[in-house]
């Protein structure tokens, strides 16, 4: 029986190299694609990946990559992914979540046999939306209030337009925060770790620096929301949507305070300015019946395991720098 193969863009990335870890553990064939300036720090303990290089706003380079490996899937996971700096590099971001989706989609649409387009949209679609509903559905209205929301509200839309044209084979999740090792500071949960790790080393003051602690959540471990990917692609039907999430939602003080837990060393918190954001949503929960019942995605992982892996990670990691 022949493997099936599967192409993922943004491959070095947090999400990207767990995707990679799970297909691979699941027979499958993987097809990376990076930037040439890109680490290979979170994919250098994988064997048997298949990598190019592919600046996705090079849309004949998309084509040609595309084209040459032929994959069952694509997971679209390239992207500009940080809400805050979607409000200081907002044309960035339009380019390589709009203008990067469009090219990786033409150059799939030349593919005659692929079976799944599955591609990365965010919860950050629902905004505002969220306030007024106590668990998000997929059918709920989208309400994007920061540029990194509107352009994967666009993106989701070019999806859907070549699925009602060419019946493209796309299906889309909306995917709420998801954590754990290897991800990027510019998120709470590793900020935090980071910032623990090294108040235990001694290389900053017993102080740590947080945004707006009350925001809610719906936070799930990242090695879950990849497993929710690959049942996407076997079992998703096109032209859908489906949200990735754990279903509860927590203050980030709670999460903070879990953290804390797990260090023998006093650390106060102190509230800095620079990292509240006017587009945070205060709430956010989403409703996971629909991947249950269509993809029977369950959660393995619990989170205060995840939130001690990830500080771990940082410990670990911290260590090996001195």
């Amino acid at each position: 029986m022949s493997k099936k193969s599967a192409l993922i863009t943004g491959i070095t990335g947090f999400v990207g190299s767990y995707l990679a870890e799970e297909l691979l553990n699941n027979n499958f064939e993987v097809y990376g694609s990076y930037l040439p300036d890109e680490s290979f720090e979170n994919i250098s303990h994988l064997k048997s990946l298949n990598l190019s290089k592919l600046n996705i706003l090079n849309s004949s380079r998309c084509k040609a990559v595309i084209k040459k490996i032929k994959p069952d899937y694509i997971f679209h996971l390239a992207a500009f992914s940080s809400v805050g700096q979607s409000l200081k590099f907002e044309k960035e971001c339009y380019k390589i979540n709009v203008t990067g989706t469009s090219n990786i989609i033409n150059g799939a649409l030349e593919l005659e046999k692929l079976k799944k387009f599955i591609f990365i949209s965010s919860s950050e679609v629902y905004g505002l939306t969220a306030n007024k509903f106590k668990s998000l559905k997929e059918i709920h209205p989208v309400s994007p209030n920061s540029p990194y929301a509107v352009s994967k509200l666009i993106a989701e839309y070019a999806c859907f337009a070549n699925y009602k044209m060419f019946k493209f084979p796309a299906v889309v999740s909306r995917s709420f925060n998801h954590t754990g090792p290897r991800q990027n500071i510019n998120f709470a949960i590793p900020s935090f770790s980071k910032q623990i790790a090294e108040i235990e080393v001694g290389l900053s003051n017993p102080i740590i620096k947080v945004g707006d602690l009350s925001n809610f959540r719906d936070i799930s471990d990242v090695r879950d929301i990849v497993t929710g990917y690959r049942k996407l692609a076997l079992k998703g039907k096109n032209g859908e949507i489906y949200n990735l999430c754990s279903g509860k939602s927590q203050p980030l003080k709670n999460l903070l305070d879990i953290l804390l837990s797990f260090s023998n060393t006093k650390i106060s918190i102190k509230k800095d300015k620079s990292r509240f954001r006017k587009s945070d949503i205060p709430y956010l929960k989403g409703s996971k019946a629909k991947t249950v019942k269509e993809l029977n995605y369950t959660s393995r992982y619990n989170l205060k395991a995840t939130l001690r892996d990830s500080l771990n990670y940082w410990r670990t990691k911290i260590a090996g720098d001195i």
